[in-house]
């Protein structure tokens, strides 16, 4: 499967806002996605082949880097995307000298908690109720990178 890891264009908004739509119940809207591509503080990475195939959003802030939302579309999953989506961000928030970065995920996301724990995550932390549609707890997770 070819497909590169870039920073997210103009161009890609669309892709992203149809993966939001895809894979999430309370999905971000184009003009949120836009206010990110030109919010200094934010990052965020596409994996590209013929379209979008998966993205993830960093924000950064004061040394900490927090995820916003990672996403492969279901006709590409099981092929290393979210995974290498996940290793660039972390290389990113490193050279830009965060402490660490973290992200909630829901408690019955088995696949992702397993991603996670398998790049280095460590859980850290529930939030109670954190997630709608439905109602369900978020774990945090954590990966250090100044250890």
């Amino acid at each position: 499967m070819n497909y590169e890891i870039l920073p997210m264009r103009e161009s890609d908004i669309h892709g992203i806002v149809s993966l939001e739509n895809e894979c999430f119940s309370s999905p971000w809207t184009y003009e949120g996605i836009e206010e990110e591509l030109h919010n200094p503080d934010s990052h965020f990475l596409c994996a590209k082949g013929e379209k979008i195939m998966g993205y993830i959003g960093i924000q950064e802030i004061c040394g900490e880097a927090y995820i916003t939302n990672i996403a492969v579309s279901g006709e590409f999953r099981r092929n290393g995307i979210a995974r290498k989506l996940l290793a660039e961000a972390c290389i990113g928030a490193g050279e830009r000298k965060c402490e660490f970065i973290t992200l909630e995920v829901r408690e019955s996301n088995l696949p992702a908690i397993s991603l996670y724990e398998s790049e280095g995550f460590e859980k850290v932390g529930i939030r109670k109720n954190f997630y709608s549609r439905p109602t369900e707890n978020g774990i945090i997770y954590t990966k250090f990178l100044t250890r």
